[in-house]
């Protein structure tokens, strides 16, 4: 028998040639595909991580002895390359550091001898000095820089003013002060047990402005006003005696136990938080508690809010110059940075061979200035994103100002002061809203008129139709939001009546129009093609729509008494212009196309002979529809739906244009939302780059990102699972 040689000739190599190649080319943009979306996730993991990182504290950057002794105020600038230092004597000095210079870059003598010094807080810079005949020197030190082109040169001074604080035969044996725009304020506590205030206009000498306490306090262990002379704190002991400014006089507000949550401890101190808001009560056993204002049925009221356990023997605090936060130094060296919005530690080490008699922070929050007794050192801080937490991103906060913990997203302020107010949660509930009202308009309309279309219309019909449907994709987002925000929105606003009215009455229209079309004469019926029955109902819907919104007033008159508005506030329901029920019809259109033709091309890919085959059988067309077609389309019409979905949540100018963007907590879908992406298109091109605003709009990114990855991976593993189920069919 002859023996033959196999062999492909030219055309078949070609073609396994091709077929390779086109393999791999699959393979290689399937992978690429993949690559991309790691990607993507690891670039907005990497900006999210440093968020939940600790601060970091460089301790002793710069240390160095000076001839200065019997340090009482210290202060430093924004380069940590400069110190401010007033001794006992009242002698105010400027010092480089980092040099080997012994002597002040400029000094000056304000006061001698001194009895006493009140400060105000840190980020203020002003401090006082009094001497046995009641005299005051007021002064703010000064870091102030000359540009040149070439160098930085300091040039320091001292802002300074003479004051009388009490009769000169008086005994002083507290006072404390403040200094707002152009007047400055004194409280005193006298031997004589009583409270004077003096105030006037800085600058003058003379105290034109004078009130006492009618009421005697037979002890004060601290005086404290905050900076804009509007409440004077008394303490004795555990008791806090708030007075407020009225015109000419203080009312003494209320009286409040510091300790009546601590039973067995005193008070050791209390401080001003940046802001001047929160009152920081320091306790012996090295707790501190944070106390502000709270208001309940119309009266403000000073409450404890939250506490910090902090490591023992705390020496004392250092509040930061414009953050909600603070820093303890303890007898052993440990240094602790607390966050009060955030309530968590950033920061727990031991960083000094024992603590400092003194500590200061530049107004940047880059620097802490301490000096030990011997020598000065300055530390540096990274300390970026104290206020981010897992338990502020996603639980209630008792912010300051709010009568209660709430869910708030407020990102931005006028004040450098302001409390930042990052919870997540206004605008991830936002962003479920609207996709949940979306959907809840375009699943129905998109999945029936699918089925219609695949199932019942004449193909004559529906090659008009699907192209039709498929092309409103094409229409760019901005397009429908413009159009929703600028002409559906007051269209909804003055016939509001109406557009819900027709929420009932097109589905019952058009339920009694099929009715009254089934009692037709069979003659009648044979005379439009099946198929084309849409086109006698457009009109009925057309009909409906026009009666509705023409007899608008009338039927508000009716049902609502003439103004559905007053209507709903009456019943606790606010209404905005721009609001759920214009963004579920908005952004419901834009989805409707993708929903429409991924279910349509499900149901119509359903093979001719299973149709046929039950209809053989003795089922009817609805039987059939149901039990057979819908049940082997149902991996695509689910799929349909959840891209629906992902399409839904991540929309944009929509949202952006068709709602007030009102981070607000509501199901109301009379009220607007603040979506996700909404938040980030918004605020993310006015954000400060790194910073923690910046990087929690990339966390809500990956929210984003992850969550519509997780629906879709939902999706492909229950299409799967039908495709298994009804694959028998």
């Amino acid at each position: 028998m002859a023996q033959s040689d196999f062999s492909l000739n030219q055309r078949d190599r070609q073609r396994i040639f091709k077929d390779r190649f086109i393999r791999i080319a699959v393979k290689c943009g399937g992978v690429a595909v993949l690559g991309a979306l790691v990607l993507i996730f690891v670039y907005l993991a990497s900006v999210v991580i440093p968020l939940f990182s600790g601060a970091k504290f460089h301790s002793q950057v710069i240390h160095q002895a000076l001839p200065i002794a019997h340090v009482k105020r210290i202060a430093i600038d924004d380069y940590g390359k400069h110190l401010f230092a007033l001794n006992d004597d009242g002698m105010a000095q400027f010092w480089s550091l980092g040099t080997k210079s012994q002597h002040p870059e400029f000094s000056q003598q304000l006061m001698m001898p001194i009895s006493q010094i009140a400060t105000m807080p840190s980020d203020y810079g002003w401090f006082a000095l009094r001497d046995p005949s009641n005299h005051v020197v007021i002064a703010k030190p000064q870091f102030k820089y000359q540009i040149t082109s070439n160098t930085r040169q300091f040039k320091p001074y001292l802002t300074q003013y003479n004051y009388q604080l009490a009769p000169a035969d008086s005994e002083v044996n507290n006072f404390t002060f403040v200094v707002t725009g152009d007047e400055v304020t004194f409280a005193s506590y006298l031997a004589d047990k009583s409270v004077l205030l003096r105030w006037g206009t800085k600058g003058d000498s003379q105290l034109i402005h004078q009130y006492r306490f009618p009421s005697l306090f037979d002890h004060l262990d601290q005086l404290l006003m905050t900076p804009d002379g509007k409440t004077l704190y008394l303490r004795n002991g555990n008791d806090l005696i708030v007075s407020e400014r009225k015109k000419d006089r203080f009312v003494v507000r209320e009286i409040i136990d510091l300790a009546e949550k601590h039973p067995k401890e005193k008070v050791a101190n209390i401080r001003l938080l940046a802001g001047a808001y929160s009152l920081l009560v320091r306790y012996q056993n090295d707790t501190v508690s944070q106390w502000f204002d709270v208001l309940n049925n119309g009266q403000r009221s000073l409450q404890e809010i939250r506490e910090f356990q902090l490591a023992k023997q705390t020496q004392f605090l250092l509040p930061d110059t414009y953050r909600k936060g603070f820093y303890s130094f303890h007898r052993d060296g440990t240094v602790q940075d607390h966050y009060t919005t955030s309530h968590k530690t950033v920061f727990s080490k031991k960083v000094f061979s024992k603590a400092p008699l003194l500590a200061a922070m530049s107004d940047n929050e880059r620097y802490v200035l301490t000096w030990n007794g011997q020598q000065f050192a300055v530390s540096e801080m990274t300390n970026d994103y104290p206020e981010v937490s897992i338990s502020s991103l996603w639980e209630k906060v008792w912010y300051e100002h709010y009568p209660e913990p709430q869910y708030v997203w407020q990102s931005t302020s006028a004040s450098d002061k302001f409390e930042a107010k990052f919870s997540l949660v206004p605008i991830a509930f936002g962003t479920l809203k609207a996709a949940f009202y979306a959907m809840l308009f375009a699943v129905p309309i998109a999945v029936f008129g699918a089925i219609y279309t695949a199932y019942f219309m004449t193909p004559k019909m529906r090659r008009i139709v699907k192209p039709t449907v498929e092309l409103m994709e094409a229409l760019p987002t901005v397009i429908i939001g413009f159009l929703a925000g600028l002409w559906f929105a007051p269209l909804v606003e003055s016939h509001l009546t109406s557009v819900v009215s027709l929420m009932i009455l097109l589905p019952l229209s058009t339920m009694v129009a099929g009715f009254i079309w089934t009692t037709l004469p069979r003659q009648w019926l044979r005379k439009i093609p099946s198929g084309l029955h849409v086109i006698i109902l457009m009109p009925v819907i057309v009909l409906v729509i026009a009666v509705v919104m023409n007899y608008n007033q009338q039927i508000e008159a009716w049902l609502f008494g003439g103004d559905v508005r007053v209507f709903l506030v009456q019943h606790g329901i606010d209404f905005d212009q721009r609001n759920a029920l214009v963004v579920g019809f908005a952004m419901g259109f834009a989805v409707i196309p993708m929903i429409f033709t991924i279910a349509e091309d499900a149901i119509f890919s359903v093979p001719k002979h299973l149709s046929d085959g039950s209809l053989a059988l003795g089922a009817t067309p609805w039987q059939t529809l149901i039990h057979v077609v819908l049940l082997t389309a149902s991996p695509g019409i689910f799929s349909a739906i959840m891209m629906g979905l992902g399409r839904a949540v991540g929309e944009t100018m929509i949202v952006l244009m068709a709602t007030g963007n009102t981070p607000i907590m509501d199901w109301n879908i009379f009220e607007g939302m603040r979506t996700l992406s909404a938040t980030i298109a918004v605020e993310l091109p006015e954000s400060e780059m790194g910073s923690s605003h910046f990087r929690i709009l990339f966390l809500a990114a990956l929210i984003l990102f992850i969550f519509t990855f997780a629906v879709n991976s939902l999706a492909e593993w229950v299409r799967q699972r039908l495709r298994e189920k009804y694959r028998a069919l």
